[in-house]
């Protein structure tokens, strides 16, 4: 590190501690002046090797050379237009789009980020439905704003005021720590009656929509069990609910599959998307069928923002979507998700630490535990190996809530060589904390 770069860091976190707002927990101690594949260079000169995807989102890698192309010439013809102006972007994207999803999932509105994809596709939902309750699961994450903040349960509920009304939320399901056993199975079928039996108790005859993550990233990287899903949609229809699947992170490849509820064999009334199908930049989509888009607009559904079919994300976008098809990334993400999986299930073997590993395809969670047997969550423990890793070389996340999960996602276009790095520098990292 040359004495030069130490300054202007310490002067960029002086500058940064007087004037930017806290937004969440904290800042990592690192400033990033550059990225390239998976890889980012701090102020000071470190390479980090990037095993979250940015915010999960550079699912391509940093400043993939087609897609920085492409942003160029975008930008020279055409960047933004008023919302009720279209461009040749936004409708190629749209159509692309509901050529790849599932079902007749053909109708799609082009937004920015996630927590506004589901905010409409919760509006549509009550819009078409006439009801205005939304069902959710406790360790849910869909956003910030009111609506989709309302279904979010796994944190950043408080201080702000009441959710919406018609807020209803279910257990969600915890194949690690299961609540409900029969024999020593979990017995999620039974917990998923509890919980409808909790919601009908209470609800007043308004259903809307169930929204649900096919894997609860911000909850723990948990992945529920087979048929979960499709009974739990099931369940929902049968009481005149919509069903939302927001793939904000799983969505395009990342876990195997084109999108993630096709693991669950269903197809749902919406699918939102967002961080995967800009690929860095803020772009999200919703997608729904001929049908309820018809009638939202008769009931005069109204959704107004600013960069609503912006032309330059939605180049961007169409490009994303090309490439992961053209290069069969879904499958690239399934085998070198096997290679980390292996990997940690190795490492999993020589440190009694680690209580489980879970995921799909590059969407990877680690739990560290004080005790294998008592499951107890190790969040220090957890804290001090990312500080450790970060020191190493090798950025990564965890979850909030004092969970003591990592939740890792790396480029899908990630080599093995990087892979097995990541690899050798958590278990490094993790070595020296034990």
């Amino acid at each position: 590190m040359s004495t030069e770069t130490v300054p202007h860091s310490e002067a960029l976190w002086a500058r940064a501690d007087r004037h930017l707002v806290r937004y969440g927990h904290f800042f990592q101690p690192a400033i990033i002046e550059k990225a390239q594949g998976a890889y980012m260079t701090t102020t000071d000169g470190r390479r980090l090797l990037d095993f979250a995807s940015g915010q999960m989102s550079a699912i391509l890698g940093h400043s993939h050379p087609e897609i920085t192309e492409v942003i160029r010439e975008q930008c020279g013809d055409l960047v933004h237009l008023y919302s009720q102006l279209l461009s040749r972007p936004v409708i190629d994207l749209a159509e692309a789009l509901a050529k790849v999803a599932p079902g007749h999932l053909s109708k799609v509105l082009l937004l920015s980020t996630g927590g506004e994809s589901n905010e409409a596709a919760l509006r549509m939902a009550k819009t078409a439905t006439g009801g205005y309750e939304i069902l959710a699961l406790s360790r849910s994450w869909h956003g910030v704003t009111q609506g989709a903040a309302s279904a979010t349960y796994n944190s950043s509920r408080k201080g702000h005021g009441p959710a919406a009304p018609g807020s209803f939320v279910l257990p969600a399901p915890m194949p690690y720590r299961p609540a409900f056993l029969k024999g020593d199975s979990y017995d999620w079928q039974t917990e998923l009656d509890y919980g409808f039996d909790l919601y009908d108790r209470q609800s007043t005859g308004n259903p809307a929509a169930l929204i649900v993550e096919s894997i609860l990233s911000s909850g723990g990287v948990i992945v529920p069990p087979d048929g979960y899903i499709k009974a739990l949609t099931e369940r929902a229809r049968q009481r005149g609910m919509l069903v939302i699947v927001d793939e904000a992170q799983t969505g395009l490849g990342r876990t195997g599959q084109m999108f993630a509820c096709e693991h669950d064999g269903i197809v749902p009334d919406f699918i939102t998307l967002s961080k995967t199908i800009g690929a860095g930049l803020a772009l999200s989509a919703v997608l729904t069928t001929p049908e309820i888009e018809e009638k939202c607009f008769e009931n005069k559904f109204h959704f107004y923002t600013t960069h609503a079919s912006d032309p330059l994300p939605a180049a961007v976008g169409l490009k994303v979507l090309e490439i992961i098809l053209r290069d069969r990334l879904a499958d690239r993400a399934r085998i070198a998700g096997e290679r980390l999986r292996n990997g940690f299930e190795a490492m999993m073997q020589r440190y009694e630490v680690i209580g489980d590993v879970r995921g799909r395809g590059l969407l990877m969670g680690i739990e560290l535990v004080r005790d294998r047997h008592t499951k107890e969550p190790a969040p220090d423990l957890a804290l001090r190996v990312m500080n450790g890793c970060l020191d190493r070389g090798l950025s990564t996340s965890i979850v909030r809530g004092n969970l003591g999960v990592f939740r890792l996602a790396p480029p899908i276009t990630i080599s093995d060589a990087d892979l097995d790095l990541g690899l050798s520098i958590f278990e490094e990292s993790l070595k020296a904390c034990l």
